[in-house]
């Protein structure tokens, strides 16, 4: 009995935050020996279909996962702070830098019609993410709904995607600040990266990058409460400069510049929107901070629909004045204001322009770094990557480990890549996961486990095929034929047929507690369509780039993360049936 005693002392007594076991990182039972993980491998078949088909729900996620952390995460925000959070997290290198380099390269003065298919777009996806962290208000974001909606396998896919957004939209935005900081010292923008013979686009090593991701993740690691005030204080700046800006370049407007105005036709316009989506990117990091919210049905749709709507008038707007001041072929792809406002003798304006750029990026580095570090946190709750990276510190409240998984990994890469190496590489798995999260607000929709007929998810899945098929379709035909016609008289009327055959013949099996997407399903479908003609409009190179990550992530799937995923999954369905058994479910 003493033995006992003993031992029910020390498993009450909390562990320390500061641990690194092989318990801590692979608990599961498929990891501990070689014999069990021989064993797990030749049932990677039979784990893989249990996975496919596994699902989550609402009470799990909110409940039963996030005592994973052992700690809580403190419940400071409001929607005041989700706003901000909103203007901190978009507003940065996507603006001040692709812009010029699209409006030059593709779009031509036309780069304001890019502006507003990718808010458009971005907005529809806002709807899906704003519904859907109403309803699930935990840190995993877009992977805590795709686990519930379409099971463990599509939610390590997005898992993977979400890792390598974090990562890549990290370094570029960090590679950005280092070229911004050289205009403010009046230096050429590589003065201050170190030259080597590596390979084009990687021989150019940024150590001030690496700096400035320790720093905002440093500041992201102490206090998510801290760290909102210093958000609102560096936006609050930044968007003084971007009044300045669109005010100045009004001032300043020519509206020959505007001519002409489409100089690559409707295909500029589609292919610098895929590009300039990534200044959209970011908003996901809003959802993920649902878990910290003081109340999450009304700050959220508050602090999402809110701070995006105001965020795409504000793009068009910088676009507009941008084509108006400066003739789109003298465009500085580089560095595009600071030199459109010294060819209206505004010499002084582009150390302004330079100052607001930097305290963008500042804060989109810091509400990445918090939004990330959620996203990770509840990834590793699920087992997809070691648990340790799911741990919350008991004091901060916020998750270390995992903000240090992001900032060391995106240090990494800002170190040697090009911000033309990542840019692209992020809308594909950006818009990915968007067009995702769309086909998981239908699913949920029309979908109940138990009470949907076989025949009803049957239909279901068809038209959500049709809707996929015709979209890429869409979207495929552009990229071979953009002066064409006759292929969208196939795939446009097949996509409103399909859409119309879930309107018209499924029943909606749950409807919105508080906030929930209108016009359904009408509105995710037309996302899922502008989703996948954006990624269509991409270069090849970005999709191989994709498909090699992907090919990285399955085969860490296959030997990790699915065997993982399988333990932790039937544990804990053995201990619900061990709890019934014994009538004692809190023992």
């Amino acid at each position: 009995m003493g033995s006992v005693g003993k031992e029910s002392i020390n498993e009450a007594q909390p562990r320390s935050y500061w641990r690194w076991s092989k318990k801590d990182f692979f608990p599961e039972e498929s990891f501990q020996s070689w014999s069990n993980y021989r064993s797990a491998l030749s049932q990677t078949g039979i784990r893989f279909k249990d996975r496919v088909v596994g699902r989550s729900d609402d009470a799990n996620e909110v409940g039963e996962v996030r005592k994973e952390s052992e700690n809580d995460m403190k419940k400071c925000l409001s929607w005041w702070d989700l706003i901000w959070f909103g203007f901190g997290s978009v507003i940065g290198a996507g603006i001040f830098v692709l812009t010029g380099q699209e409006a030059h390269k593709h779009a031509g003065p036309a780069i304001v019609l890019s502006y507003v298919a990718s808010g458009i777009s971005a907005m529809l996806s806002v709807f899906c993410y704003t519904e859907f962290a109403v309803e699930i208000p935990v840190a995993g974001g877009s992977f805590a709904y795709l686990r519930v909606e379409l099971g463990d396998f599509a939610a390590f896919i997005a898992a993977g995607n979400i890792l390598l957004e974090c990562m890549v939209g990290n370094a570029a935005v960090a590679r950005a600040w280092t070229s911004y900081f050289t205009t403010l010292l009046n230096r050429h923008p590589n003065s201050l990266r170190i030259h080597t013979n590596l390979a084009d686009g990687y021989n150019l090593l940024d150590p001030i990058a690496v700096v400035v991701l320790v720093v905002a993740s440093t500041i992201a690691m102490t206090s998510t409460k801290k760290t909102s005030y210093f958000n609102w204080i560096a936006s609050a700046i930044n968007n003084i400069v971007i009044i300045f800006v669109i005010i100045a370049g009004f001032a300043h407007a020519d509206t020959t510049n505007l001519s002409p105005f489409l100089p690559h036709g409707a295909e500029g316009v589609f292919q610098a929107a895929a590009i300039v989506y990534f200044a959209y990117g970011g908003f996901d990091n809003i959802a993920t901070m649902a878990e910290e919210t003081r109340n999450p049905s009304r700050d959220i749709p508050l602090g999402l629909l809110g701070s995006m709507s105001l965020i795409t008038v504000i793009y068009c707007l910088m676009a507009l004045s941008l084509s108006m001041m400066q003739k789109y072929t003298d465009i500085d792809p580089n560095a595009a204001y600071s030199v459109a406002f010294q060819s209206v003798g505004m010499n002084w304006a582009k150390y302004l322009v330079a100052l607001g750029a930097l305290k963008g990026m500042t804060t989109v580095l810091l509400v990445g770094a918090l939004g990330q570090g959620r996203y990770i946190t509840h990834i590793a709750r699920a087992h997809m990557i070691p648990p340790w990276f799911s741990l919350v510190h008991p004091v901060t409240g916020t998750p270390i480990y995992a903000t240090l998984l992001i900032t060391i990994s995106g240090s990494c890469i800002a170190f040697f890549s090009g911000l033309g190496v990542l840019s692209s590489l992020l809308s594909v798995s950006t818009l990915f996961i968007f067009m995702m999260m769309s086909v998981a607000l239908l699913v949920r929709r029309y979908y109940a486990r138990g009470i949907t007929p076989q025949r009803d998810a049957l239909k279901l899945m068809i038209f959500l095929l049709l809707i996929i098929a015709s979209s890429m379709g869409t979207s495929a035909y552009w990229g071979l034929n953009p002066k064409g016609w006759l292929g969208y008289t196939i795939t446009i009327p097949l996509w409103f047929f399909a859409t119309l055959g879930i309107s018209v013949f499924l029943p909606q099996q749950r409807a919105p507690k508080v906030w929930g997407v209108p016009l359904v399903p009408w509105l995710p479908s037309l996302s899922i369509a502008t989703n996948l003609f954006l990624m269509g409009s991409l270069g090849a190179e970005a999709f191989m780039r994709f498909g090699i990550c992907t090919v990285v992530m399955l085969i860490y799937y296959v030997f990790v993360g699915l065997h993982a995923t399988y333990d932790l999954a039937h544990q804990k369905s053995s201990k619900t049936v061990d709890e019934e058994d014994t009538g004692n479910p809190n023992p």
